[in-house]
């Protein structure tokens, strides 16, 4: 890699995270400030990116009106935060993107802020494979369960078949692309209206094929109140 190439790593962290909050009272911390072993949940998740030397700057993007991050993040080496985050992630990442003004050619991994338990390998095989490849990619899994879709009518959920789940994967992050087609495709789908769930679906509307690289179980996103207790119990 050419040392004029830079990797940044980038935390959309604007949202609230209702789905995860026992305790939806207005006054609540969002979900990412949750605290897991006395810490914010933000807080672990920016500290597994710090653990590759490689990775030479986060930055944590939140609300305007965001009252928590100083005081989730302060002490933290590589660590920015900036108040540019929008009403949907993959506008919050744009916004992130304009406000850092990278070459197209540098390097952005993209991270949830509700993906506290990264493990280090996992995130230094994405960053090799991508590197080695030329190629932009993101940690995901095969699914290994049955998968049922649902009936779209009734008030009782009911399966109404079996899809096979040969190739199929769960997308997790980083997603690591270079700065420019990562732009370029937010900017489009933003133009087009269309509902983005991750920055590799952004890419894969422009024909890019992003690379599979193995992530691991324990990079699971904290969504469910449950969730707390099971990642809590895998934190070191």
């Amino acid at each position: 890699m050419p040392m004029t190439q830079k990797i940044i790593a980038i935390v959309p962290a604007a949202g609230q995270g209702l789905r995860a909050r026992a305790n939806t009272a207005k006054n609540a911390q969002p979900k990412q400030y949750q605290q897991l072993k006395g810490q914010a949940m933000l807080r672990h998740a920016v500290q597994a990116l710090l653990h590759d030397q490689r990775i030479q700057q986060v930055c944590v993007a939140v609300a305007a009106d965001d009252a928590y991050v100083a005081n989730a993040l302060t002490g933290l080496p590589r660590t920015h935060w900036r108040f540019c985050g929008a009403e949907s992630r993959h506008l919050t990442v744009l916004s992130a993107l304009n406000e850092l003004a990278l070459a197209e050619s540098d390097w952005v991994l993209v991270h949830d802020a509700a993906r506290p338990g990264l493990p280090a390998e996992a995130l230094g095989r994405l960053i090799d494979t991508c590197l080695s490849q030329n190629n932009g990619g993101l940690l995901a899994l095969p699914i290994a369960d049955t998968v049922k879709q649902q009936e779209n009518n009734g008030p009782v959920a009911k399966a109404s078949k079996t899809l096979p789940r040969e190739g199929l994967w769960l997308a997790q992050t980083p997603q690591m692309f270079r700065a420019g087609p990562l732009t370029t495709a937010l900017q489009q789908a933003q133009q087009r209206g269309l509902a983005i769930t991750d920055e590799a679906s952004a890419l894969e509307i422009t024909g890019y094929r992003p690379l599979l690289v193995e992530g691991s179980a324990r990079n699971f996103k904290v969504t469910w109140p449950d969730d707390f207790t099971l990642i809590e119990a895998l934190l070191a």
